[in-house]
């Protein structure tokens, strides 16, 4: 079996000591949950990590990798000029990837080529590759197109790491609505809530078909950013027996942070 773990995480700046120092302590669980996370990810001993960004240039009609030599992540962005993290891309699994999109043109790919990398990237891999710097990563980009074509790209991405003599970890990044009080990024709506409840249910019920039929105005409503890499999360898992394990949820800050762990059996 290629995929050894596989979880779906926020990824807020604060979650950096540097940067979140002073806030850190307002989201436990989360905390919590991310070094929940980091010992099961070691103890899987991936080999190459797949992660999903709902961050950087997303295409209306493709989803993309983004093959670079290697990567950079800083969070200057954020006013943390002191860290500068390195990854390693892992280049022959990408090219396998790619070589297997050629001969289908239902669920389009293309390759970008980007030395930096975003913090929907970073924060995940800030934390799980905590005691395992060196593993090369694989980043991915989500797209415009339909939540069944982000369920069919999933499928298509588990048939190719399935062709490719290596154990991956495969990292959903996403935060749930942004509107969840009324200091929130994209101000209050009652609905943000409703939206989290609802999909964290579906999560436990195993239940993507309820996610991909979701109300569409509940979902640009909660304005989130979460809902495409699950999918695409879920895609890849679809042929694989796995429980859903909410390691935590709050949302103090008015985004709602979701941390979940894909447990395979």
């Amino acid at each position: 079996m290629p995929i050894v773990f596989s979880a779906l995480t926020p990824h807020p700046p604060i979650l950096i000591p540097e940067i979140g120092k002073d806030h850190l302590s307002t989201i436990p669980k989360t905390c919590e949950a991310y070094a929940a996370l980091e010992q099961q990810f070691y103890a899987a001993k991936p080999e190459s990590v797949v992660i999903i960004s709902p961050h950087g240039t997303i295409l209306d009609d493709s989803f993309s990798i983004n093959l670079s030599a290697s990567y950079t992540a800083t969070f200057k962005q954020f006013g943390d000029f002191s860290l500068e993290m390195k990854f390693r891309s892992d280049y022959m699994s990408i090219q396998e990837i790619r070589a297997g999109d050629e001969t289908r043109t239902n669920v389009p790919l293309v390759l970008t080529s980007q030395e930096e990398i975003d913090h929907g990237f970073a924060v995940p891999l800030y934390y799980l590759l905590a005691h395992l710097k060196d593993l090369p990563i694989i980043p991915i980009t989500y797209s415009g197109l339909s939540y069944e074509k982000h369920l069919e790209f999933g499928k298509f991405l588990h048939e190719q790491l399935a062709k490719i003599n290596k154990r991956f970890a495969v990292i959903a990044s996403g935060d749930l609505s942004h509107r969840l009080t009324k200091d929130a990024p994209a101000g209050y709506s009652k609905r943000g809530q409703e939206f989290d409840e609802t999909l964290l249910k579906l999560i436990g019920e195993k239940n993507t078909t309820g996610m991909v039929e979701m109300d569409s105005e509940l979902i640009t409503e909660a304005s989130e950013c979460g809902l495409r890499s699950l999918l695409i999360l879920l895609g890849l898992l679809s042929e694989v027996d796995y429980a859903p394990e909410v390691l935590a949820y709050e949302g103090p800050f008015g985004v709602g942070y979701a941390t979940v762990n894909f447990k395979l059996s």
